[in-house]
C-alpha cells in the first residue's frame, strides 16, 4: 500500500497544496516550522481519523478560515481508493471513502495503517499509564475491529457509571439496582479487552526483542509486561467492594482504564535505569515491532512516517535504519529534515527510488 497523492486545503499552515509522492522514499525538507510535520499529520488524519499531536480537530483549521479538507489517494494492489477528512468549524467531521460517507471511525481505522516515529515518542517512557494505553490501543484497534468497538462501548459505560457515582455522592444515597446494568457491562467488556491486551503483549514483545537486539547490539534483557487488575482472580469481587470508595471519589477505581504496560531492562524500570541510548533503541524497536505486526496481520506494509529522524538519532541507529530501507523491509516512507543537503547525501547512498519535497510555509515543491 502507498499514498499516491495528497491534497490539502486550509489544513494548519497549508492554504492549499496538491502533491504526488514516490511509492518508496519521500523526504520533506525545510526550515523548522515550515510545515513538514503538518504534512505527516495530514497522512495520520487519513489513517486514524485524527491528529497525532493535537487533541482538538478545530485547532487544525488554518488561522482565519472556517474549514479544513484533506484528500488522499491510496493504492492497494490494483485498487486506488480516495479517502477524505474534512471539518467545517462547529460541525461534525466528515469522513469519506470513494465519496461514501463513513459514520463511525471503527469503519476506517486499520484500512490504511501508518506507523509514526516522532521526537515526542519519549513520552511513552516518561509519561503516565494513559499514554502507553493509548499507544497500544491504537495498534490493536487497527488490527481488531471488535476490540475497537469494545473500547468505545467501555468508555461510554464508564462515563455513565461515573455520572451515577457523582449523583450518589451529591444525594448521599446509593441505588445499586440502577448501577447494576453498568457494572455488568463494564465487567464483561473489561474481561474481553484485558484478554486481548494480554495476548497481544505476549506476541508483541517477541518482535521488540528482535529489533532491540539489532539496533543496540547489546545483551540487556528488555521486557514488556502487561499490568492489569483484571489479571487478579478476585477482580469481580474487588470491583464490587470498591463501591464506597468509588462514590467518595466520584469515579470508578477498578477496570482496564487503570491498566499499564511496564517497560523494563534487566528487571528494572527502563525509565529510571535505562541510558538515553538504551531508551532510544527501545522506542525505535517498539515502533518497528508495530510495523511488523501490522504487516503480518494486514498482509501489506503500513506507511512509515519518520519525523526529524536525523536530529533525534545518532549515526549508529541511523545506519541501522538505512540498512533496513536498503533491504526493502519498509514500503512507502516519509521522513522530515531541516537540512536538505544532509538528506540528499543520505538518499544518494540508497539504491531505491526517492523524492525530495521542499516545504516552505505551506508551499510544496518537488525535486526528483
Amino acid at each position: 500500500m502507498h499514498l499516491e497523492n495528497l491534497y490539502l486545503a486550509n489544513f494548519k499552515n497549508y492554504p492549499e497544496a496538491n502533491m504526488p509522492f514516490s511509492r518508496y522514499i519521500n523526504a520533506l525538507v525545510g526550515d523548522n516550522g515550515s510545515g513538514k510535520t503538518n504534512l505527516l499529520d495530514a497522512i495520520h488524519f487519513l489513517s486514524m481519523t485524527k491528529s497525532a499531536f493535537i487533541p482538538v480537530d478545530n485547532l487544525c483549521i488554518r488561522h482565519g478560515q472556517e474549514y479544513y479538507s484533506i484528500i488522499g489517494k491510496f493504492v492497494r494492489g490494483q485498487e486506488t481508493v480516495e479517502v477524505s477528512n474534512a471539518l467545517l468549524s462547529g460541525k461534525r467531521k466528515k469522513i469519506q471513502i470513494d465519496k461514501n460517507q463513513i459514520d463511525k471511525a471503527a469503519d476506517i481505522i486499520g484500512e490504511f495503517p501508518v506507523v509514526m516515529i516522532a521526537p515526542n515518542d519519549h513520552i511513552l517512557i516518561s509519561d503516565g499509564s494513559e499514554t502507553r494505553r493509548k499507544f497500544f490501543d491504537s495498534i490493536i484497534a487497527q488490527l481488531n475491529r471488535t476490540y475497537l468497538i469494545n473500547l468505545i462501548d467501555y468508555a461510554r459505560a464508564l462515563k455513565q457509571r461515573n455520572q451515577l457515582l457523582k449523583q450518589f455522592a451529591e444525594t448521599n444515597r446509593i441505588d445499586r439496582d440502577i448501577l447494576e446494568p453498568y457494572d455488568s457491562i463494564l465487567l464483561k467488556l473489561a474481561r474481553e479487552i484485558a484478554t486481548t491486551r494480554n495476548s497481544f503483549c505476549t506476541e508483541y514483545v517477541v518482535k521488540i526483542f528482535k529489533h532491540y537486539a539489532y539496533l543496540a547490539e547489546s545483551k540487556e534483557r528488555i521486557a514488556l509486561n502487561y499490568d492489569s487488575q483484571l489479571l487478579s482472580p478476585s477482580y469481580a469481587a474487588d470491583f464490587k467492594a470498591s463501591l464506597q470508595k468509588d462514590v467518595l471519589l466520584q469515579r470508578t477505581n477498578f477496570g482496564i482504564h487503570k491498566d499499564d504496560y511496564l517497560f523494563e531492562m534487566d528487571g528494572y524500570p527502563l525509565k529510571k535505569f535505562g541510558s538515553q541510548g538504551q531508551q532510544k533503541s527501545f522506542l525505535i524497536a517498539l515502533k518497528l515491532a508495530q510495523f511488523d505486526i501490522i504487516r503480518e496481520n494486514k498482509g501489506f506494509k503500513p506507511i512509515l512516517l519518520m519525523d526529524d529522524i536525523f536530529d533525534k538519532l545518532d549515526d549508529h541507529r541511523i545506519q541501522k535504519l538505512t540498512e533496513m530501507i536498503e533491504h526493502h523491509e519498509f514500503g512507502q516512507v516519509f521522513m522530515t529534515d531541516a537540512r536538505p543537503e544532509r538528506t540528499k547525501h543520505f538518499l544518494e547512498k540508497l539504491n531505491i527510488e526517492w523524492r525530495v519535497i521542499h516545504v516552505d510555509n505551506g508551499i510544496l515543491e518537488a525535486q526528483i
